[in-house]
């Protein structure tokens, strides 16, 4: 999905996004940007001048991307090859299980993830010393739960998990979990292939705790959606790709993710985006370095590039998701053209926000089972 609206079209559109996005009942304005494949320019991810980010779609602007080459003479190579933490996975696992390098000097994974990679010694700690703007780190995203010592991932953004839905296809107002599981939408029902997010939100509903389920509390909820796959009420699993649906109307609603949403409604204004009467969910892509990358002074200068306020608040204007970095919301404000995201509640969410992390301490082996099970679900 690729939208051909530049950053400054967007944020001069802001009046027009009011009601795309609703935070439990009250209606919110979105926010949110576009990313290009060819916007970071660049030449690869060899020598010690370059730098290569392997990250999700719609992840970066174009304007950032062509300050940081110019300020540092880095050549920068930014691919949105990042569709799925899975996917992802496993097309990395066979070459850092093997000790050998991959092409990315970053890539930018949730943090579940960024915890699995951590735990297999996949990843090399980062240079944080040559990064002095991670002062600037909101103080909930020091030392995560996946990253206790703060030593291997510094974050990229965060995001909110709830559902997208077309009204007009819908007919009404979709504001619960239960929607998702109406008869009179069989069949044009989409979930996050990121069972993290989908199953999240299937367990508020069944009022159960995302941050410290175990397997056996979590057999309903797998039961649940494996029951909406065999009766056709879930029409497919799928990754950041979720949105070619929600626009082609394949999709009348689906589990997705915060800042998209706010970019699609640009052009389909029958969009929005909610976190459900039951609550939503809440999640950390994080930037980790993979083990064996050579290109550490720029992997340093890239991140604390990122995490200057100003920055960071170009970055957060475009794509619309939870900034990373303290004063960002202050930076907006500053400007006529950004001066209404400083007020959304889905890029800065009050601290009565109904919201909860997948993040229950699973081993290895526990893992495995909540994979298994999830894996058996969406391949059939």
């Amino acid at each position: 999905m690729r939208r051909n609206l530049s950053r400054r079209q967007f944020i001069g559109r802001g009046a027009a996004f009011a009601g795309a996005v609703a935070l439990g009942p009250t209606i919110l304005a979105a926010c949110g940007g576009d990313d290009d494949d060819d916007a970071a320019g660049g030449s690869g991810g060899g020598g010690g001048n370059s730098l290569h980010v392997d990250s999700w779609p719609l992840y970066l602007d174009e304007e950032s991307a062509a300050l940081f080459e110019e300020q540092t003479g880095i050549s920068l190579t930014y691919t949105t090859v990042v569709n799925d933490n899975n996917e992802y996975f496993a097309t990395i696992q066979p070459s850092l299980s093997s000790g050998d390098k991959v092409d990315a000097d970053i890539f930018v994974l949730t943090g579940w993830m960024a915890k699995r990679l951590i735990d297999l010694g996949w990843v090399d700690e980062l240079p944080i010393a040559d990064v002095p703007n991670a002062k600037n780190l909101v103080d909930s995203l020091v030392n995560p739960a996946w990253d206790p010592t703060g030593k291997f991932s510094l974050p990229w953004q965060s995001g909110l998990t709830g559902i997208a839905y077309n009204r007009a296809a819908a007919g009404r107002e979709l504001m619960s979990v239960e929607d998702l599981f109406d008869p009179e939408f069989r069949g044009k029902i989409g979930f996050l292939l990121e069972m993290n997010d989908s199953l999240g939100l299937v367990l508020r509903a069944d009022g159960v705790d995302p941050e410290n389920v175990t397997f056996e509390q979590a057999g309903p909820a797998f039961d649940r959606v494996e029951a909406a796959v065999a009766d056709g009420q879930i029409r497919q699993f799928t990754g950041n790709d979720y949105q070619d649906d929600l626009i082609a109307g394949n999709f009348v609603a689906c589990v997705s993710w915060s800042g998209d949403v706010g970019q699609l409604a640009l052009d389909e204004p029958d969009l929005a985006f909610v976190i459900p009467d039951e609550g939503g969910m809440i999640w950390s892509d994080t930037m980790l370095m993979p083990k064996g990358t050579e290109n550490i002074e720029a992997v340093a200068e890239w991140m604390n590039f990122c995490y200057d306020p100003v920055n960071a608040a170009r970055i957060a204007a475009y794509v619309g998701f939870l900034s990373p970095v303290q004063g960002v919301q202050e930076e907006l404000r500053k400007s006529e053209d950004t001066a209404a995201l400083a007020d959304s509640e889905v890029m800065f969410p009050p601290p009565t926000a109904d919201v909860l992390a997948f993040n229950p301490n699973l081993d290895e082996e526990e893992r495995a089972l909540f994979d298994d099970r999830w894996a058996e679900i969406t391949t059939g």
